[in-house]
């Protein structure tokens, strides 16, 4: 008997023919193929910025990519299945692994210079500063 998660909508079961078939061909001619993720992104924002937080447990700091090209800012990297079985038989494996690249659009406000990235507890943390804001003078002097 092996122990097996229970889902009536388990994409590993295709619901109709046509689902069944691209299942077929995808697996089949993909082999070679580099397998790919999409992590999952929270973005929040307040006055001092932007934050950008994407969920990648188990990978190292050394495997992220961080680029900013022409108001774009890419997060991309690759997380690795370990080979190592010694005794071990898998029964479900849920989490995901392969390579992954995420793209926003940086708005101008915000100073490229000062971007910082921090990895810590599984949680790439993207802090994207504001620029400061430049108080006008509201009253003008009549002469």
């Amino acid at each position: 008997m092996k122990l097996v998660r229970f889902n009536q909508l388990d994409p590993a079961y295709p619901s109709s023919f046509s689902g069944m078939i691209d299942k077929l061909f995808n697996e089949s001619f993909g082999n070679g193929e580099i397998r790919k993720f999409s992590p999952a992104v929270d973005i929040s924002e307040d006055e001092q910025g932007f934050e950008i937080q994407v969920a990648v447990p188990g990978m190292k700091k050394q495997d992220f990519h961080v680029d900013l090209t022409e108001g774009r800012l890419t997060i991309s990297g690759e997380r690795k299945i370990e080979e190592k079985k010694e005794g071990k038989n898998y029964h479900s494996i849920e989490t995901q692994y392969g390579a992954f690249s995420r793209s926003f659009y940086v708005p101008d406000n915000v100073v490229s210079e000062k971007i910082d990235a921090s990895y810590e507890d599984g949680v790439l943390k993207i802090i994207l500063p504001k620029a400061e804001k430049k108080v006008l003078k509201s009253a003008i002097e009549v002469k």
